[in-house]
């Protein structure tokens, strides 16, 4: 399993780690006095983490020539703040995780003392000088978002609906008891992101959410990201993994996830950017094998992304140009926010770092600890910090991190936290209140700045009023400013008042970014009344070989065969004919086949039963698996359901509910060698650990496509060898994995052999 690769933040003076962080060292280069007394005055500089007030912690940071950072809020005012969300009156509704990790065993981490606080800036000088507690008792809350008359608050295992009555909390809707279910605090989904298709997506899930009437709706979606999610102007969603500095996808996000046989869907969960280097300004011993070799530099900073999180595409142009549609993202870790700029290929995104050897921001404060960032309401970039001086949990906690936490005495204080904004100098912003007048809002659909313009859309929509639809279509056949012509659009549909008559031109439209968006909203209009108006402009788009339209006229297939399975099926084989080589599109073909799979490669194979194509290639893998699994009759959830619970709750984010790995985290366990193979290799690499690269069933895996590292568990005593030993059986007996059982006593004797291992294996170390 892939227990994803995690820190503390701290900075011992440990002479035995430091001998075996630099005897790894030695191998490549002659032994040198001098870097050994280099590192101790460096450890020595840095050996106390004091902590500081927000403004003498501004003080420590550098950032990008001709910025500047701002205090909006500090403690006493708030504590331990996770995420943040603004009102229309410019307030910020803050989540405190109190309570997170209060001690290395998280003594009392369970306690329902986590709140919602309501932050105003009364004198309007831009910072906050008034809380209000808007909701207590909550264990662990991490996410919010505001829906109607009400707030979303997640509180795992459940996402709850609140209706606001002055600021207080009424009458309260379970929406999901299994929201997050299993998983320990840092793999458990978060976010609640209302996106332009106005469906709520999440952070470390499959699922999405949408509030109809007074019933709430739930669809599975692609699995995404881990902490933080955010989007781009067409709607787009992005996030990334702790060791990956940003994924996303490069279609809308409502398509493709309606195939369980399909473990990938390309074009979704993409690497965007793939250099994930970091330039920290301080040592960064504190990360969990900082003492393996390429972990950290000679320098002791960290190297690469190791916790990686809060992204947000930067949708203001308060800034200037270079900087709108920007991907910053955060690293507490090593203290900093880094700056990508993004690039537009046809459906392709791709990126960049935004400069080499530096940051946009970093900090010399270990305890600066930024968890998520947003663009605000007057444009400005938004920093949560967490301010603490441990935020490793407890499942992952080595002997190495607890020894950090008692030399350093990092627990305390734990009622610390801030939020920060940052300004390009000499500019002034004022706080931003939304108007509630329509014909104001329908205005603001046009506006500069993305966080106003998919405000403006949600209220709108919000309000329920479909008179609206007048003036709305006034903005959407406008012919000027396409963004306004896009939330104009989206409002529509969320109204519930979009017809054919709005889609059909768009879709006809010479403007990529149009008909894209013409595309994504036509299952919402589409009927059995008109579906025939559509067909043949989709058909003419596969004829005029219109590629960037191709893959979603696959997606869209599922749509057109609710009503006429026949002519789904014609659009489907034409469009498979034309682009089986392209990866794409073969996976967005391969989304409409739910146990079809085997039919369709049958049909087509006869028309073109060249192997080397993506499409049969695909097709046929997936029909083998299914084949195996059939074979596969026993149920190991019920001959090992501890084990089930353990998956679900510390493998499962990173390899996947059906055992085939996650983009960017995991490997796949489903028919894995590694799984199926010898026991007490399994069991050693559950307990200490394995360095990748690996090799799985003949496929290399490395970083960024996986994690570099999966740490093991053999250090905590919550996972005893009965519980290793369930894990380890379900795994090789589930998916088409069908191989013996391991007992405990196996798992007894392979923690026995490695005693007192502290790092992980590598792949050479077995063969």
């Amino acid at each position: 399993m892939h227990f994803m690769k995690t820190i503390l933040f701290s900075i011992p003076f440990l002479l035995i780690i430091f001998l075996q962080l630099f005897s790894g060292r030695t191998q490549q280069k002659s032994s040198n006095r001098n870097d050994y007394a280099d590192s101790v005055s460096i450890r020595k500089a840095f050996s106390e983490s004091p902590v500081l007030s927000a403004r003498e912690s501004i003080r420590k940071m550098q950032i990008e020539k001709g910025f500047g950072v701002h205090v909006v809020a500090t403690e006493p005012l708030l504590n331990t703040p996770v995420a943040l969300s603004f009102d229309d009156k410019g307030r910020i509704w803050v989540v405190e995780m109190e309570n997170y990790m209060p001690d290395s065993l998280g003594t009392g981490e369970d306690l329902p003392v986590g709140k919602i606080v309501i932050l105003t800036d009364r004198n309007g000088n831009g910072i906050m000088d008034n809380r209000k507690i808007f909701l207590d008792s909550l264990v662990l809350p991490r996410a919010i978002c505001f829906v109607e008359n009400g707030i979303l608050v997640a509180e795992s295992p459940n996402l709850w609906f609140y209706e606001i009555k002055n600021d207080k909390p009424v009458n309260k809707t379970l929406v999901d008891a299994t929201y997050a279910e299993g998983g320990n605090v840092e793999h458990q989904p978060n976010g609640l992101f209302r996106a332009l298709d106005n469906w709520i997506y999440n952070a470390k899930s499959t699922k999405r959410y949408r509030k109809q009437g007074n019933k709430w709706l739930i669809e599975k979606t692609h699995f995404r990201g881990q902490w933080g999610i955010s989007q781009d102007d067409q709607g787009r969603l992005f996030y990334n993994n702790n060791s990956e500095n940003l994924q996303g996808d490069y279609f809308s996000p409502g398509f493709g996830a309606t195939n369980s046989n399909q473990s990938r869907l390309a074009g979704f969960s993409e690497s965007i950017i793939k250099n994930n280097k970091v330039y920290p300004i301080r040592p960064n011993t504190g990360v969990n094998r900082a003492y393996m070799k390429g972990i950290i530099d000679e320098n002791l900073k960290l190297v690469n992304f190791t916790a990686a999180c809060g992204p947000v595409i930067f949708s203001s142009n308060l800034f200037g140009a270079d900087y709108y549609g920007n991907a910053f993202v955060a690293e507490p870790s090593a203290n900093l926010i880094k700056r990508n700029i993004l690039s537009n290929e046809g459906n392709l995104v791709t990126g960049k770092q935004a400069y080499v050897g530096r940051e946009f921001l970093a900090s010399t404060d270990e305890r600066f600890r930024p968890v998520n960032l947003y663009t605000g309401p007057d444009g400005a970039l938004y920093i949560v910090d967490m301010y603490r001086g441990i935020i490793q949990h407890k499942t992952y906690l080595t002997p190495y991190l607890k020894s950090e936490i008692k030399a350093r005495n990092l627990t305390q204080p734990l009622n610390y936290g801030r939020i920060y904004k940052v300004l390009p100098k000499g500019k002034k912003v004022r706080g931003v209140k939304i108007p509630q007048d329509p014909e104001k809002l329908i205005a603001l659909l046009s506006d500069s700045n993305g966080w106003i313009r998919n405000k403006a859309q949600q209220m709108l929509v919000d309000g329920k009023d479909i008179s609206l639809g007048f003036p709305l279509r006034q903005v959407l056949n406008s012919g000027s400013k396409n963004l306004g012509r896009v939330h104009a659009l989206w409002t529509l549909e969320g109204l519930g008042a979009l017809e054919k008559d709005d889609v059909l031109p768009l879709l006809k439209s010479t403007e990529w970014a149009l008909r894209m968006q013409a595309l994504a909203v036509l299952p919402s209009v589409l009927t059995r009344e008109n579906y025939k108006e559509f067909l043949p402009v989709l058909m003419a788009m596969l004829n005029e070989n219109d590629t960037l339209a191709a893959p979603y006229l696959a997606f869209l297939n599922p749509h057109v065969h609710a009503f006429d399975p026949a002519a789904a099926g014609k659009l489907l084989l034409e469009i498979s004919k034309k682009y089986a080589g392209n990866s794409f599109i073969s996976d967005a073909i391969i989304s409409n086949l739910q146990n079809r799979e085997a039919g369709f490669y049958k049909e087509f194979t006869s028309i073109n039963p060249d192997t080397s194509l993506v499409l049969i290639k695909r097709l046929k893998k997936i029909v083998d698996d299914m084949a195996k699994r059939k074979v596969n009759t026993t149920d190991p959830a019920k001959e090992f359901p501890k084990g089930l619970a353990l998956y679900r709750s510390i493998c499962q984010a990173c390899h996947g509910a059906d055992g085939n790995g996650v983009n960017g985290l995991a490997p796949p366990l489903n028919n894995s060698d590694w799984v199926t193979g010898d026991k007490k290799r399994l069991a050693a690499v559950v307990l200490y650990g394995l360095t990748g690269p690996i090799t799985v069933s003949k496929k290399l895996y490395k970083a960024p496509d996986v994690s570099g590292e999966m740490p093991g568990i053999a250090s905590n005593t919550n996972f005893s060898d009965e519980d290793i030993a369930q894990v380890l059986s379900y795994i090789r007996g589930s998916w088409t994995n069908s191989t013996d059982k391991v007992s405990k006593e196996e798992v007894a004797a392979t923690r026995l052999k490695h005693k007192g291992r502290q790092h992980g294996f590598t792949e050479k170390e077995f063969f």
